[in-house]
């Protein structure tokens, strides 16, 4: 199959690229040849800007568009109206995010969606996320002339991860020594490998499919302490959890997901089924996954070949959790 992909340079774009080429398929990347330009050479890379400059895509063709990187409404409705009558099939990734809240487990597809407070706000990096992917949907389905499908993954996790949200863990895990965890170490964990992720869709499209799919992992649940081990046993860390509760944690002002990447206090009732996102749709759809201990080590290796002066984006820093693990022990000694 010939399939054009918006974006193709970060994170998803480049576990479908990978995919794609493996699978005997032909990717053609359309971006602004800023990101990662020297990646897939190899690969024909179409440059313009989806905001008003995509004459590059006129007099083309292709079997499907994967559109990896649409945040704007506005401009996402440009792609699908522009890709009509050029492309059979229209792939959208878009987000969990776009539910109107998380207040009940059990997420399925067919769950209300997040609307738009302000109809002029455009900033995707913040609480409009959600809603604004919402929108996304919404205009290709209404300007895109074909077949559109539609993935909602929850939090993406592997190699060339940019937000270090999970990273975090196997390279925290991997210094060894005393490590502060959240507690219970029991508690639910929702997130799927980029390449299982990317398989899905390509799966997808190959197969002409349409629809809405949540997709998200693993298909038995994880847990925060099954990570964390799984992180131990990769890294052959002598690593020792240590579960503070989340009163204290809160009382010292750690902040969920940011200082503690992953990390949702379950006393918070706005979060219950952040990660119990139904997924039963896919799994009948041939979802499938590589063990959690085969994505710690990947994200592990990959690791290394970052530059070492690189910082985590995300993270509580090593003096202040030592500061934290003194205070939370001399509370409850071992």
């Amino acid at each position: 199959m010939n399939i054009l992909i918006l974006g193709g340079k970060r994170f998803l774009g480049i576990a479908l690229v990978e995919a794609l080429l493996q699978a005997g398929h032909t990717p053609t990347l359309f971006n602004r040849g800023l990101t990662n330009p020297d990646l897939f050479p190899k690969v024909k890379t179409l440059t313009g800007d989806r905001d008003g400059a995509l004459n590059a895509l006129k007099r083309r063709k292709w079997d499907a568009v994967i559109d990896t990187s649409g945040y704007i409404p506005r401009i996402v409705k440009q792609s699908a109206e522009f890709l009509s009558g050029r492309c059979e099939l229209y792939a959208f990734i878009s987000s969990v995010s776009v539910y109107q809240d998380f207040r009940r487990p059990d997420i399925t597809e067919d769950y209300p969606l997040a609307q738009l407070d302000d109809p002029e706000d455009e900033d995707h990096t913040g609480d409009a996320y959600g809603a604004l992917k919402a929108l996304c949907e919404y205009e290709i389905q209404q300007s895109f002339d074909g077949d559109v499908l539609v993935f909602r993954p929850g939090l993406i996790v592997g190699p060339n991860d940019p937000t270090d949200r999970f990273t975090y863990w196997p390279w925290r895990v991997s210094l060894g020594g005393k490590v502060l965890a959240p507690a219970p170490p029991s508690a639910n964990l929702q997130f799927i490998d980029v390449r299982d992720l990317a398989d899905f869709i390509i799966n997808k499209v190959e197969a002409k499919t349409k629809g809405v799919f949540n997709v998200t992992g693993p298909k038995k649940p994880a847990t925060f302490g099954s990570l964390l081990v799984s992180c131990r046993e990769a890294a052959l860390s002598d690593a020792n959890f240590i579960w503070a509760e989340e009163e204290f944690l809160l009382n010292e002002d750690v902040t969920p997901w940011t200082d503690l990447p992953l990390w949702v206090p379950l006393s918070d009732p706005t979060f219950a089924g952040f990660y119990n996102i139904n997924i039963t749709k896919a799994l009948k759809a041939g979802l499938a996954f590589r063990p959690l201990s085969q994505t710690v080590s990947d994200t592990l290796i990959w690791l290394k070949t970052r530059p070492g002066s690189r910082k985590l984006k995300v993270g509580i820093d090593i003096s202040r959790e030592t500061e934290l693990l003194i205070k939370y022990q001399k509370q409850k000694p071992d």
